[in-house]
């Protein structure tokens, strides 16, 4: 693959490289997770549960810019691990909440400092100057996509 960037196609479209660079870093920590046994779908969900916990299906589909199916099967696979719990409100019936279960918060501890450890490898000989100008474009891309999606 390097090489293709380097010699065959050097002047490729953004795009492609950045999904290149995305599927590295993606198998990257695929691995890193299969080492714990938590799949990469699974992944998306526990990093929004650890910071809002207690979310609609319906919520979590939309912080992990998922379809609600998709939502669904996970949740109810993570709920078979036991990393997550699903409850209905005493005054809410019709929503199903989801949580983290001792075992799903526990897992916090060790995954995220092996994602930290991808990010790590990743920018290995890369200044932070060109980190953070890195970011930023990244960023602007973002928005600017974004933007041209409301329009």
């Amino acid at each position: 693959m390097l090489r293709h960037w380097r010699e065959a196609v050097p002047d490729d479209r953004i795009a492609h490289l950045v999904k290149d660079a995305t599927r590295a870093l993606v198998r990257a920590l695929q691995t890193r997770l299969s080492d714990h046994s938590v799949s990469f779908g699974h992944w998306a969900f526990l990093r929004i549960l650890w910071v809002r916990d207690g979310l609609t299906q319906r919520q979590l589909s939309d912080e992990a810019g998922v379809m609600e199916p998709t939502t669904v099967t996970a949740i109810r696979a993570m709920e078979e691990l036991g990393y997550v719990s699903r409850r209905q409100l005493p005054e809410n019936r019709k929503n199903i909440y989801v949580y983290l279960t001792p075992k799903g918060r526990s897992l916090e501890g060790k995954l995220v400092p092996m994602a930290e450890e991808v990010n790590h490898v990743a920018l290995a000989g890369v200044s932070g100057r060109d980190a953070k100008t890195a970011r930023a474009v990244l960023m602007a891309m973002i928005e600017n996509l974004a933007k041209q999606e409301q329009v």
